[in-house]
């Protein structure tokens, strides 16, 4: 089975002004189709390396197995968080769980914000779940695969590649990141946080037979 690129649930136009639709289409057609590239040749490779035998050869393409597959995990994820219809503030169980983790939604904006405005180079801000402490956090990834939490769902993702913005927003980084806010999709991101918590529970009951 091959890695596809997903189509997007709106018009590259959609989430104008806020993202214009030459940059969405320039980093769907183009940035995210090379990482799902690199997958599957990454994939092929590492075939044809253990058919050879070929240890030497399997490192280097592990790591680049790793950084593809993210990239491509990260904006698939990405897309589905964004909606024309999105924007405002959480409701719910989402934003009881957002304050119970972070002490209040300005507080958890404020942090996301500030994680994904300074990665330094190239990577993401993200709100994940954190299966163990059942907890909500705020991870800042380098590239697509640095200083994760191993076991964490993604819930939110925010890329903050230049090519994800550079087009739009030049350098200004933190205007890209303050635009992001007017088309979350907040709904889903509540879908994600109960498919994750529900996946949890699953896991701790096997745990225990």
């Amino acid at each position: 089975m091959t890695y596809v690129l997903p189509e997007l649930r709106y018009d590259y136009g959609a989430l104008e002004p806020h993202y214009r639709a030459e940059s969405l289409e320039l980093h769907h057609r183009g940035h995210h189709a090379a990482y799902v590239r690199g997958a599957n040749q990454a994939l092929e490779q590492l075939a044809e390396a253990r058919a050879r035998s070929d240890g030497a050869a399997i490192t280097g393409l592990e790591k680049s197995l790793a950084f593809n597959v993210s990239g491509h995990v990260l904006h698939s994820i990405f897309w589905t968080v964004l909606s024309p219809h999105g924007g405002g503030r959480p409701d719910g169980e989402l934003l009881a769980a957002i304050e119970d983790s972070f002490g209040s939604f300005d507080a958890f904006q404020t942090q996301l914000a500030q994680a994904s405005i300074s990665v330094q180079g190239s990577g993401w801000g993200a709100l994940v779940y954190e299966p163990v402490g059942r907890r909500l956090l705020v991870e800042q990834v380098y590239d697509h695969q640095g200083n994760l939490v191993h076991g964490a769902t993604p819930l939110l993702v925010v890329d903050v590649w230049e090519h994800a913005y550079y087009l739009q927003y030049k350098s200004a980084r933190a205007d890209y990141v303050d635009a992001l806010w007017n088309v979350i999709d907040w709904s889903h991101v509540a879908s994600r946080l109960a498919v994750a918590e529900g996946t949890a529970v699953e896991l701790a009951s096997h745990a225990a037979l």
